[in-house]
């Protein structure tokens, strides 16, 4: 019999077992000013990049505004603009580091619409391959990553410097 051990996946099921969360998790994150640790891989003057924790495809990240705001009209055009251009920046170093076949980007604005921080809109981006999705997330539900959040860390904030 084979074995997949997911141990970072952990710390993810006892925060959802109870554990106290932070209020939110990215004010958090940008207040701690401890990168490595909060897995932040690049700050700009409105908002930053940060590592989705629990990712969907190795490189997964989250494009945040500083402001804790859950709808789009109540983000400033400037802030709304470096999130768009760091969207590109991204894109260009998926392109590079990662080689991918595609990538999605997207936004889940409400618990309703599927928003896991509904109170802090955040933009997802992922880079994707043909093939990517296999029998494991169909029918195991567990996704594999050929590459652990140290790693994608380092990479993307070298990239992103």
């Amino acid at each position: 019999m084979d074995y997949l051990w997911t141990p970072w996946r952990y710390q993810y099921m006892a925060q959802a077992a109870g554990g106290q969360p932070p209020e939110c998790i990215f004010c958090d994150a940008v207040a701690k000013k401890r990168d490595s640790e909060t897995l932040i891989v690049h700050r700009g003057a409105k908002a930053f990049v940060i590592l989705n924790r629990f990712p969907y495809t190795s490189g997964h990240v989250l494009i945040v505004p500083y402001a804790h705001v859950a709808e789009l009209e109540l983000c400033d055009a400037e802030t709304l603009g470096e999130m768009m251009l760091l969207a590109q920046r991204v894109e260009a170093v998926y392109r590079g580091e990662y080689k991918p076949d595609g990538m999605n980007l997207g936004m889940n604005l409400g618990r309703a619409a599927g928003a896991g921080v509904a109170g802090h809109l955040h933009l997802h981006m992922l880079p994707r391959w043909i093939g990517d999705s296999n029998f494991m997330t169909v029918t195991g539900e567990t996704r594999v990553h050929p590459e652990d959040l140290k790693t994608t860390y380092e990479r993307l904030s070298k990239a992103l410097a």
